[in-house]
């Protein structure tokens, strides 16, 4: 079959290209036969132009016109005249080609999904048939937007002396947090690589080699459960750099991000951006990625209700928590009673058991604790928000982590729910001092907040061997209207140092050799201070096109179960392979799967 080769493609035609004899590659979009005119959509990754076949070709040619359907892989060739019925909706809506030849590449059935952007399918069907889903519009501009980003990124990290440099995909299992994918080796059976969740150790490891600056774009993987900003594979703009404290990784970060805003979305940023410590993040907006873009920040009450008659709020303050509560400005009227009650039944999911609210109304104050405080002590409680007629008060008690969780929550669904989330602000905000370590209480153990590579700040660098629990980290993350986009910190380059830490984490000797031993090596030989910091990509791009979800700017994602639906991954190997690999399989569920 002969190719027509097109000179132009569908999108770009305009009135400056009439009297032009173009040729076009493309999809059947939508076809329409009026007798003796033929309308057809021709369609690419760039856009829409309309073709006409009249009867004024010969019949041979229109008769195949006549045979086109959607979907239809085309060649046309024609003189691009000028649209007497114009279409403002289209870039090319000024013109339309006067068809004098045509190419049918190959044919197709009816698609399962409409090929438009707002078709409002079911996301499973469009994950299935991904291959058409990736034909609209809003789908090829997302992965050239990507494209573009990844361009930008590459251009500005080699101007400021990075090296991109790739690290290995089959390395050895240190889990810290979730959970690694496996690998097995058929070499040497009975062992196991496991998918890198980060490249960490390695690009410290190419800091100790020298590299001095070092930049990847990199997939990584993790094994945990998924939710709209998750995939078990995702890619992280991956970077170290050597001889730097916080203020020279911000600094490069800083200009990063001028530079993305700028020729992604031709808009001018102001840097330097805020910092704001992790305590205080925690308590003015309950969460360590604030959204700063409107109010509704947390109250502490606690020392306004120690000893009053409310028995829930004594019991929290007594087990070491906290009151505290927001106030939802002119929230009275607009959450009833039913609302508030989706809002309570929503918080528990972050471990709180309940909630208290507090109306404020022009006839006076109305609580769902009337009976436990008397008018004047509700309005003591009111004052302390500086509430105003028309206000509402919402109040979580318990340990501090889960009302900080609850809070955090409810403000910025209340404020999805007001519409007060602008897209049109940019607020960017550095996090900074954040715990070195952490408590976890599904594993009653301490483990690091960040990982265990995080560096103390230098003024608690004696209390990691005294009181490791007290360290603040040398760490900061970079947060976008309330999404974090990156993290990172400076790491420990002192051998020393890094054996306290590890201390601190409780791992015995064997432990430290087992997981860590060739990092700790290496530190013997010379190592210089570094830091980094590590981007996730799909959802610093979700944020700039405006999706809700990271599948939209991701070609081929995975479902909520982890599954891709285009090549059912994952799935049964045969039984050849697995004795191959040294593998027997006691207990899944392959038989259901037969079924």
């Amino acid at each position: 079959m002969t190719i027509m080769k097109r000179t132009h493609m569908c999108g770009e035609l305009r009135s400056e290209n009439i009297g032009e004899e173009v040729s076009l590659n493309g999809w059947i979009a939508k076809r329409r036969n009026l007798g003796g005119l033929i309308f057809c959509d021709v369609r690419d990754k760039t856009g829409i132009t309309q073709v006409v076949f009249n009867d004024t070709i010969p019949t041979e040619l229109f008769e195949r016109a006549d045979r086109l359907r959607s979907e239809y892989v085309v060649g046309v060739r024609g003189k691009v005249v000028e649209r007497e019925s114009k279409n403002p909706d289209l870039p090319t809506g000024d013109i339309e080609i006067i068809a004098d030849d045509l190419v049918i590449y190959s044919e197709a059935e009816t698609p399962p999904i409409y090929i438009k952007d707002d078709d409002n399918v079911d996301d499973n069907l469009r994950l299935k048939y991904r291959y058409l889903d990736l034909r609209k519009k809003k789908m090829q501009d997302n992965l050239a937007f990507r494209a573009k980003l990844t361009n930008v990124t590459r251009d500005y990290f080699a101007e400021q002396g990075f090296t991109e440099v790739e690290t290995p995909m089959l390395i050895k299992s240190t889990p810290e947090g979730a959970r690694d994918y496996l690998v097995p080796s058929r070499v040497n059976q009975g062992r196991f690589y496991a998918l890198p969740q980060s490249p960490q150790t390695f690009k410290q490891l190419l800091m100790v080699g020298g590299t001095d600056r070092y930049v990847q774009i990199v997939k990584c993987f993790r094994d945990e459960d998924l939710r709209a900003d998750r995939q078990p594979e995702f890619t992280q703009i991956d970077l170290e750099m050597s001889f730097v404290d916080v203020d020279d990784v911000i600094e490069v970060q800083e200009g990063f991000m001028k530079r993305v805003f700028k020729e992604m979305k031709g808009i001018d940023i102001e840097t330097p951006f805020p910092r704001m410590s992790w305590q205080e993040a925690m308590e003015r907006y309950g969460s360590d990625k604030p959204d700063t873009r409107f109010g509704f920040e947390l109250v502490d009450l606690t020392d306004l209700v120690k000893g009053c008659e409310f028995k829930v709020f004594n019991d929290a303050i007594e087990s070491g928590g906290s009151v505290r509560g927001i106030c939802i400005d002119g929230g009275a009227a607009e959450y009833t009673r039913k609302k508030i009650d989706k809002l309570t039944e929503a918080v528990k999911s972050y471990g709180a058991r309940g909630m208290v609210w507090i109306k404020v109304t022009e006839e006076g104050i109305s609580s769902s604790v009337n009976k436990f405080f008397s008018p004047e002590e509700l309005q003591a409680l009111a004052d302390r928000f500086g509430a105003k007629a028309g206000d509402l008060i919402l109040i979580i008690s318990d340990k501090d982590r889960v009302v900080f969780d609850s809070l955090g929550f409810l403000r910025r669904h209340i404020a999805g729910e007001l519409g007060l989330l602008d897209d049109e602000k940019i607020n960017f905000l550095w996090v900074v001092d954040f715990p070195l370590f952490e408590y976890d209480e599904k594993e009653d153990r301490w483990s690091a907040m960040h990982h265990p590579f995080t560096s103390p700040k230098e003024e608690d660098a004696e209390l990691l061997k005294t009181d490791p629990h007290s360290c603040h980290a040398n760490a900061y993350d970079i947060v976008l209207n309330g999404v974090e986009l990156g993290g990172g910190s400076i790491r420990i380059h002192d051998r020393q140092m890094q054996e306290d830490m590890f201390k601190a984490l409780e791992m015995t000797q064997e432990e430290i050799d087992e997981k860590f031993g060739f990092l700790v090596e290496a530190f013997r030989y010379g190592t210089p201070p570094h830091g980094g910091l590590a981007y996730g990509l799909d959802r610093l791009i979700m944020l700039l096109t405006g999706e809700k979800s990271i599948r939209e700017v991701i070609a081929f994602p995975k479902n909520q179960a982890a599954q891709c639906m285009v090549s059912e991954a994952p799935g049964i190997v045969d039984p050849a392979q697995l004795e191959e690999l040294g593998l027997a399989i006691t207990a899944c569920n392959a038989e259901e799967d037969d079924e």
